[in-house]
């Protein structure tokens, strides 16, 4: 399992102790499938977007932009 003790809720985490008591072997549900060409075609237009984004703006757009995300990443509490 993913999950450590400690996040774990009460319930949850005296199932999982009467699972490993029983033998029981907890049930994993599989990752959905994806799209193969779904997939292609995101790449294709992440790749573009930001390029073309930074190539619109100008230098003083960029700057500002720059400025804002920094002092987001400062403000932020730890």
């Amino acid at each position: 399992m993913a999950t450590t003790a400690k996040s774990r809720d009460v319930n949850q985490l005296a199932k999982s102790i009467l699972d490993q008591a029983t033998g029981v072997e907890p049930k994993e549900k599989a990752p959905p499938a994806k799209n193969s060409a779904a997939v292609e075609l995101g790449k294709l237009g992440g790749k573009k977007g930001g390029a073309a984004r930074a190539a619109k703006l100008t230098p003083e757009q960029r700057s500002e932009i720059a400025k804002k995300a920094a002092e987001g990443r400062w403000s932020r509490k730890k």
